[in-house]
């Protein structure tokens, strides 16, 4: 049966065990087996969805040991950061079952937590007790999460739907970071703000992993990649290509890359003289030279 499952033994075995994972979605619809739907409809699929289906992913299977940091890669639009839904348990597979061993610290869409009608402070109450945080330990520690954030003081009490979309993105890293949770997923968050918060972000993460903390991350950023992974997961096709160092699944990713740019442009080429040799047969049959019009001067 597809599933996610959360456990707390972190002792013994991998704390991330994904079998065949698969995951389907329907062509122009929202997928057929999205949480909302399963709350209408229980285990059962809508009788009245229709489209085509297509698996972003499909027999994916991994392990993940305490302390490793794996980075996921591939172009767009292969399922990454589909994957890291399901070990997060946002999403729930269609084949398969992944096994989490210990709590997660989701640092995905940062933004989406939070209520705009609640103020920064309520939604750093909110936000935190969701994940598991005490109120104590809230209180301890949101100072140090708005300084983290560079919230300025008169907007901590105003509603979130004021925050620019750095602003929102800077407390959900400072808040989410905060979680003792061993297993960290990250996906593209490093991707924003000035080049100090980055900097923060970074050394925010080195001491997370510094702790033997497990992280999964999704980047496009080959230099963050190499920073924090020992090891790679190549998504190609919807399916697991390569599982090896990090090294050698960015070596493959673009060679694959610029294997695909070479096909691409060879295909334009061949498009472009078809088109010029349709061109030169249409004005010989005219009795037109190449490039003229039917009056004799110069076609537009």
């Amino acid at each position: 049966m597809a599933q996610t499952d959360y456990g707390a033994d972190l002792a013994n075995g991998p704390v991330i065990e994904a079998k065949g994972l698969g995951v389907r979605f329907a062509v122009n619809r929202r997928r057929k087996r999205s949480l909302r739907e399963m709350f209408i409809h229980g285990t059962k699929r809508d009788p009245n969805a229709e489209g085509d289906e297509f698996w972003p992913l499909r027999d994916v299977s991994f392990e993940v040991a305490r302390g490793d940091c794996v980075g996921i890669v591939g172009k767009n639009g292969t399922g990454k950061s589909t994957l890291l839904k399901m070990i997060a348990g946002v999403l729930i597979p269609d084949e398969g079952d992944v096994q989490v061993r210990g709590k997660v610290a989701p640092l995905l869409e940062l933004r989406a937590g939070f209520n705009d009608n609640l103020t920064g402070r309520e939604n750093v109450y909110l936000v935190g007790s969701l994940h598991g945080m005490s109120e104590k330990q809230i209180d301890e520690r949101f100072e140090e999460i708005i300084d983290f954030a560079e919230i300025k003081p008169k907007f901590v009490d105003t509603p979130v739907r004021h925050y620019s979309s750095g602003m929102k993105v800077r407390l959900g890293f400072a808040l989410i970071s905060q979680l003792e949770h061993p297993i960290m997923l990250v996906d593209e968050v490093l991707a924003v703000g000035d080049k100090a918060f980055k900097r923060k972000c970074y050394e925010a993460i080195e001491r997370m992993l510094a702790n033997h903390r497990t992280m999964v991350l999704v980047s496009h950023n080959e230099s963050d990649l190499r920073r924090f992974c020992n090891r790679g997961l190549y998504i190609k096709g919807g399916s697991l290509a390569m599982d090896t160092d990090i090294e050698a699944a960015l070596a493959a990713y673009n060679e694959d890359t610029k294997a695909e740019i070479a096909k691409r442009k060879k295909a334009e080429e061949a498009k472009k003289k078809r088109a010029e040799e349709a061109e030169r047969k249409r004005a010989e049959e005219a009795g037109e030279k190449p490039g003229e019009g039917k009056d004799g001067g110069q076609a537009a």
